[in-house]
């Protein structure tokens, strides 16, 4: 397509030294429109800068008011009373209390489902009838904390309750020889009425050391547990458990039978402490 030289505008480009010249040709309705051209990007500039000023004063009067309002809320919890701010306090260490009389009950539940009698809360923190000096919901919350201490260390390491629910046969300590009666021997566990096949069971965490044949206590587990506590089941007629095997309250160590020196059908338990016999009354319940 040809231009008409009429709208054609040539301009020329001079050096500083006027040694050489260019030229540029552009049509002429761009020189016209150049000064709309400016006015057009000055007037975007204007709008962007405008903008950034407006958002940034936006800013600065957001943050002001938050820091009123932060201000406000302090001043206003520092006008809380202070009998409230105690009553508050009181409420809080009472429902702790509370929640640990909860779980101890749930506690005892457990264990009287296990067949143990449970155990007492009634000293911890003091008796409500007693004369003396009533202690603060703080000490009695740390009373709590310490028995619940105690409490979880007795659970976790130490052989408790009955291997099976059933009336004693025999107790520890010096008996008369079931064999010879003119003669007493020294009896290191004690004894459960059972029926051939009924379920003994492992009553602490812990490794079985010993599975098998053991002189006089016919088929025989030994269950080593934490802080030196060992357990042992005698006369049973099938063992149930492997040397190494670990095992959890209430697993199953073997079946009640009448193998070894025995004069019937019954469970022999014993609970050593460093291999010395202990009597197993005393953890038949969490109290002792």
């Amino acid at each position: 397509m040809k231009v008409d030289p009429k709208d054609v505008s040539t301009i020329v480009i001079l050096s500083k030294n006027k040694q050489g010249t260019r030229t540029i040709q552009v049509r002429t309705r761009h020189l016209v429109r150049l000064k709309y051209y400016a006015m057009g990007l000055v007037g975007v500039l204007a709008i962007l800068i405008g903008s950034i000023v407006f958002l940034n004063n936006k800013s600065q009067q957001q943050e002001q008011e938050k820091q009123q309002l932060l201000t406000q809320i302090l001043n206003l919890k520092g006008q809380i009373p202070i009998a409230l701010q105690k009553e508050t306090e009181k409420n809080s260490a009472q429902t702790y209390i509370q929640a640990i009389e909860t779980k101890l009950k749930s506690i005892n539940d457990y264990l009287r489902k296990r067949g143990l009698k449970g155990f007492s809360t009634k000293s911890v923190g003091g008796d409500a009838n007693d004369a003396g000096v009533k202690l603060s919901d703080k000490e009695v919350y740390i009373a709590y904390n310490d028995y619940l201490t105690h409490l979880v260390n007795t659970v976790g390491f130490t052989p408790m309750g009955y291997p099976r629910i059933s009336s004693m046969t025999s107790s520890f300590g010096f008996r008369s020889d079931p064999f010879n009666s003119a003669h007493a021997e020294f009896h290191p566990g004690i004894d459960f009425k059972g029926n051939r096949g009924d379920v003994a069971k492992c009553t602490a965490n812990g490794r079985v050391v010993s599975a098998g044949w053991n002189g006089g206590y016919g088929n025989c587990v030994r269950v080593a547990h934490a802080n030196g506590f060992e357990t042992l089941y005698g006369h049973l007629s099938r063992i149930t458990v492997k040397v190494g095997q670990q095992l959890s309250v209430g697993d199953k160590v073997g079946e009640v039978g009448s193998t070894g020196r025995s004069t019937g059908t019954h469970l022999h338990y014993e609970v050593r402490k460093d291999g010395k016999p202990l009597n197993p009354v005393k953890f038949l319940t969490l109290n002792n």
